[in-house]
């Protein structure tokens, strides 16, 4: 079993930036590919971004590329999203995903929710305008 708890999250005005945590325990994030998803109220949950095992490759959303980055600090067991010039619109709770170990994804299934088989308790993130 693989434990997730994500953290950063808050109340902001728009422009500013803010990372999030999710941090493993149990298990830990090797092998694993690792995302972030986000909800807003009354919306489904969305994909936001991606990380590979493998090679560190990242996936983003459209919606958060150029603003948003992902990344892992293997050693710390931690993954991050680096989230710059917020916006009203990114206002969801956001949750932190991980894969089973050594499992292999092809590049779209980064994006779909069923891939990922652990997900945290998701962390709210409020951005006023």
């Amino acid at each position: 079993q693989v434990q997730l708890v994500e953290s950063g999250g808050g109340l902001v005005q728009a422009g500013v930036s803010l990372r999030l945590s999710c941090a493993a325990s149990g298990r830990t994030f090797v092998g694993r590919n690792v995302g972030w998803f986000r909800q807003a109220p009354g919306k489904e949950r969305d994909f936001v971004a991606a990380i590979a095992w493998k090679n560190s490759n990242t996936y983003y959303a459209e919606s958060v590329k150029g603003r948003f980055t992902i990344s892992r600090d293997n050693a710390k067991n931690t993954v991050y999203l680096q989230m710059n010039s917020l916006k009203p619109e990114d206002t969801a709770v956001y949750y932190c995903a991980a894969g089973n170990a050594w499992t292999y994804f092809t590049d779209s299934q980064y994006y779909t929710r069923e891939t990922y088989r652990y997900w945290g308790q998701g962390t709210q993130v409020t951005v006023s305008s």
